[in-house]
C-alpha cells in the first residue's frame, strides 16, 4: 500500500510540487497583504491624529489671537487719545474764550481724524495678529511634533518669539504716530473747508470719509501715489521697513536675533502680498461701513420730520450741522476701541476672509519644517 502511494506521489509530482509553490505563496502573500494592510491603517491612524492635533492647535491659537486682540485694545485707545485729544479742546470751549472759532477748526480736525485713525489701527491690528501668531503659532506646533527627536534645535525658542512679538510696539508707537500724520492731512484737505454750519446728510459724510480714504491708502510711505494696488501702502505702519531692521544688524547679533530678523521678513513678505492686502481692505470696508451704520444713529428723523407732510423721509433727507456732527463722531473712538464686548471688533474677527488667511498662514508655517533655518 505503502509502494501503491509513492507510486501514486511520483506518478503527480509535478502537481504536488506546483500546489505546494501556489498554496505557500498564497500564504506568503496573504501574510505580506495583511502586514502592508496594518501598515496603512497605522500610517492613516497616524496622520489622522496628527491632522487633528494640528487643528486643535489651530484652533487653540485662533483664540489666543482674538483675546490678544481684545487686551490690547485699551492700550491702543489710549495711544489714540493722547496724541488727538479733543477732551482739552472742549474743556477749553466750556470757559468761552475769545479764539472759538479757532478752537472748533481744531476740534474738527482732531475728532475726525481720531475716528478715522481708530478704525485703520484697529483693522490693522486685527489683520496683523492673524498673521503674526499663525506664523510664530505653526513653528510652535513643528517644535511639539519634534519633542524627542535626537539634535533637533527649536525653530522658535521662546527668547525669539518675545522678541517677534514685541514688533507690535511699532504699530503702536512710530507707525501710529505716521498714520494720524497722513489721517489729519488728509481730513484737512476733505473737510477743511466745509463750514461749521453747513448741513451735512449721512450720504455726504459716507463720500467724505471715502475721499479721506482714498488720500490716505493711495500714498505710499514717501508722499508719492502708490502705483503697486496689489500690494498695501499702508505696510509700513505695520511692521518697521527692511532698511531700519538692517540697520541694527551693524551690532552684533545673536543667534536667536537672526532668527527673529528672519521671522520679521517673512512676516513683511505676507504682509506684502496681494492676499493680505484683499483680507485688509475688506476689513477697512467692514470697519468704516460699521462706523457710519454707528453714526446713523443719530440722523433718524424726528417724530414732526416723520409726520411732515404725511410722508416718511428717509435716513437720506436728515441733515445735520458739521457742528453738531463733530460731538458725534468724536466719540465714535470708544465703540471702536472698546473692551468687550466689543461689537466692532467682533465683526471683524468673525469675517470669513479674516479666517481662511488665518487657515492659509497656519498651513503654510506648519508645513515648512525647515524654512527658518534654510534661508
Amino acid at each position: 500500500m505503502l509502494r501503491s502511494l509513492w507510486n501514486f506521489v511520483k506518478r503527480h509530482k509535478k502537481k504536488f510540487l506546483f500546489t505546494g509553490v501556489f498554496v505557500g505563496g498564497v500564504y506568503l502573500l496573504g501574510k505580506y497583504a495583511q502586514k502592508k494592510l496594518r501598515d496603512l491603517q497605522e500610517r492613516e491612524a497616524a496622520e489622522y491624529i496628527a491632522q487633528a492635533r494640528r487643528q486643535y492647535h489651530f484652533e487653540s491659537n485662533q483664540r489666543t489671537c482674538n483675546m490678544t486682540v481684545l487686551s490690547m485694545l485699551p492700550t491702543l485707545r489710549e495711544a489714540i487719545v493722547q496724541q488727538l485729544n479733543s477732551e482739552s479742546l472742549t474743556g477749553l470751549l466750556k470757559n468761552r474764550p475769545p479764539n472759538k472759532l479757532e478752537i472748533w477748526e481744531d476740534l474738527r480736525i482732531i475728532s475726525f481724524s481720531r475716528s478715522i485713525v481708530a478704525v485703520y489701527s484697529t483693522c490693522m491690528l486685527v489683520v496683523l495678529l492673524r498673521v503674526q501668531l499663525n506664523i510664530i503659532g505653526g513653528y510652535i506646533y513643528l517644535d511639539n511634533a519634534a519633542v524627542g527627536k535626537n539634535g533637533t534645535a527649536p525653530l522658535a525658542p521662546p527668547e525669539v518669539q518675545q522678541q517677534y512679538l514685541s514688533s507690535i510696539q511699532h504699530l503702536l508707537g512710530d507707525g501710529l504716530n505716521e498714520l494720524i500724520t497722513v489721517v489729519k492731512k488728509a481730513v484737512q484737505t476733505v473737510i477743511g473747508s466745509v463750514s461749521l454750519k453747513q448741513c451735512v446728510s449721512l450720504q455726504e459724510l459716507d463720500r467724505y470719509l471715502g475721499e479721506i480714504r482714498q488720500l490716505v491708502e493711495q500714498r505710499s510711505q514717501s508722499g508719492e501715489l502708490e502705483t503697486d494696488t496689489s500690494r498695501s501702502s499702508l505696510c509700513w505702519y505695520l511692521i518697521p521697513n527692511e532698511e531700519s531692521t538692517l540697520a541694527s544688524q551693524a551690532c552684533g547679533l545673536t543667534e536667536k536675533d537672526v532668527t527673529t530678523l528672519k521671522l520679521l521678513n517673512e512676516t513683511r513678505d505676507m504682509l506684502e502680498s496681494p492676499d493680505f492686502n484683499t483680507v485688509l481692505n475688506s476689513c477697512l470696508n467692514r470697519g468704516f461701513s460699521r462706523l457710519l451704520d454707528n453714526m446713523a444713529e443719530f440722523f433718524k428723523p424726528t417724530e414732526e420730520e416723520l409726520n411732515q407732510n404725511g410722508t416718511v423721509n428717509s435716513l437720506s433727507n436728515v441733515k445735520l450741522p458739521l457742528a453738531k456732527i463733530i460731538p458725534i463722531i468724536n466719540g465714535q473712538i470708544h465703540s471702536t476701541c472698546s473692551e468687550t464686548p466689543n461689537h466692532f471688533v467682533q465683526d471683524l474677527l468673525l469675517m470669513d476672509q479674516i479666517k481662511d488667511f488665518a487657515a492659509n498662514v497656519y498651513e503654510a508655517f506648519s508645513s515648512q519644517p525647515q524654512q527658518l533655518s534654510a534661508q
